[in-house]
């Protein structure tokens, strides 16, 4: 892989798409705010963001299902407030959505991205970098990805993850009985989350959380990556021991080579499903530099496949 591709990266794009969902014209993103005047809620309007600018780039599929926003319950743990929806709750009609950028040599072998693009429905929070982050860091790598030669299919799926259910344990399910040839799952989510102080302090780092052997290989590839095109980036393996979030609906259909990339772990940032979760408080270097991460490794397996993790 050619390191100045790295530098197709932009952050100035980044920081647009960040500020864009979080901020102007958008505030959330769920089913259950609708700003005033306005036709549809807040997930709706940025689906149709995510997609148009999508479809510039790759085919781009709507996946429509029925989904229910969480109940909140302030009795519970600071950061955990989100409570199941009562059965007489009401169904929206939400969408996920998939962007396919085919590999011209082993289509059949995949590269599946994954991002939840949704902010926690239980409380008005922009969702920075929970995880607006993971959905712009994918939407940036489909632009870079879609103008080279690729060999085999790069396969992106932005789902909602702060609603209820989690359409990727489906969209996994559907890939598993398929068949499907899924080289290595990555979910970007919360990218670049940490602590104030390392934020103040310029560390600038991911995790990477894998909760299988193969997921550790993965895991350990990434490390590498790093080191091998000398990206400023701290970045540390870390075993997740609860199968959950996007990357466990895929683990639990079987595909075990598997990771999901944050910014810390154990995660710290401590505005994590806070209205304080704001994209003012985003590293945007960090974001570029993980980015970049990805966009190398991506490139790598679409180079060598399997080979790669060896």
């Amino acid at each position: 892989m050619n390191a100045e591709l790295l530098e197709k990266i932009s952050a100035d794009r980044l920081r647009h798409d960040l500020f864009y969902l979080c901020r102007d014209p958008f505030s959330f993103r769920t089913v259950s705010y609708t700003a005033p005047w306005h036709t549809k809620n807040s997930l709706d309007e940025a689906d149709e963001f995510i997609s148009t600018e999508m479809k510039k780039f790759g085919q781009v599929r709507m996946i429509p299902y029925k989904l229910q926003p969480f109940r909140c319950n302030s009795a519970k743990p600071l950061h955990h407030w989100y409570d199941a929806p009562r059965p007489e709750d009401p169904w929206y009609d939400g969408n996920c959505i998939e962007v396919l950028l085919p590999g011209k040599d082993r289509p059949e072998e995949i590269v599946q991205l994954v991002s939840h693009k949704d902010s926690m429905s239980w409380i008005n929070s922009p969702g920075a970098h929970d995880n607006a982050v993971g959905t712009v860091a994918n939407m940036e790598l489909v632009r870079v990805l879609s103008a080279l030669p690729l060999t085999r299919t790069v396969r992106v799926l932005f789902c909602n993850e702060e609603h209820t259910p989690w359409y990727s344990k489906t969209y996994a399910e559907e890939a598993a009985k398929r068949g499907d040839r899924i080289v290595a799952v990555l979910n970007q989510d919360s990218l670049c989350g940490k602590s104030d102080a390392a934020a103040a302090a310029g560390i600038r780092s991911m995790a990477v959380m894998h909760s299988t052997e193969e997921g550790k290989v993965l895991a350990d590839f990434l490390v590498r990556e790093n080191e091998k095109y000398a990206i400023p980036l701290t970045v540390s393996p870390a075993f997740k021991s609860h199968v959950n979030d996007d990357d466990g609906s895929f683990i639990k259909a079987g595909f075990l080579r598997t990771v999901m990339t944050c910014g810390s772990a154990p995660y710290a940032d401590p505005q994590y499903h806070l209205p304080g979760d704001v994209p003012e408080r985003v590293d945007i270097i960090n974001l570029a530099l993980s980015a970049q991460l990805l966009l190398a490794a991506v490139l790598d397996i679409d180079e060598q496949g399997e080979a790669a993790f060896a």
